[in-house]
């Protein structure tokens, strides 16, 4: 069975933690805690990864049918996350197929989520940096809303911002939404997550 890479996009270290660019590694964060694991760093990568197993009683399941994924976060900036999620990729073996990006979406309002397969990078740099080094976009991207900016504010301080105390509750759900979907388009494909989460 394939191995499977998901990539939690977001800015390294506690500064960036809480900032809605980092949504994607809170998803890879919650996936490592299912699996009962811990991301670890392989410094030549420039990556924290773990990996873990996923079927259809999620992720740390047992039994048959698991699928081997691999679980990532780069120790690199945004805009230089290809170049680690390369590395990972040809490490373990994964074809850009088998790879789920996991990312914040300003087109998309907060609370909803969307899935697809390929596409443009839609002035995301952590897109565009992975498309760039493995030399296609043909891979999963799992989209979390974190809509427009209020008024006038410029977006690229828009999602380097914390995402509200008021919106704790909020947040950890969509968090646990979207590990939700990675599992699922892992174990039954694109069109049933589409079906089951795209809003």
């Amino acid at each position: 069975m394939a191995v499977w890479l998901v990539v939690g996009l977001g800015n390294p270290g506690p500064t960036y933690a809480s900032h809605r660019h980092n949504v994607g590694a809170m998803v890879v964060a919650e996936l490592a805690s299912r699996g009962r694991t811990a991301l670890s760093t392989h410094r030549l990568m420039r990556a924290d990864v773990a990996e873990v197993k996923i079927g259809p009683g999620g992720t740390g399941a047992v039994g048959a049918d698991l699928h081997q994924v691999i679980l990532m976060r780069t120790r690199t900036y945004m805009n230089e996350s290809g170049g680690p999620a390369a590395k990972v990729m040809g490490h373990y073996k994964v074809n850009p197929a088998n790879l789920v990006v996991v990312h914040d979406e300003l087109d998309i309002d907060f609370g909803q989520l969307r899935t697809k397969f390929g596409g443009g990078d839609n002035g995301h740099n952590g897109l565009k940096s992975i498309r760039k080094s493995i030399g296609t976009g043909d891979f999963y991207r799992v989209r979390v809303g974190i809509g427009r900016p209020p008024g006038r504010q410029d977006p690229a301080d828009f999602v380097l911002s914390d995402f509200p105390k008021a919106m704790a509750e909020d947040l950890a759900v969509e968090v646990l939404r979207a590990a939700d979907a990675v599992e699922c388009l892992v174990t039954q494909g694109l069109d049933a997550t589409q079906q089951r989460y795209n809003s």
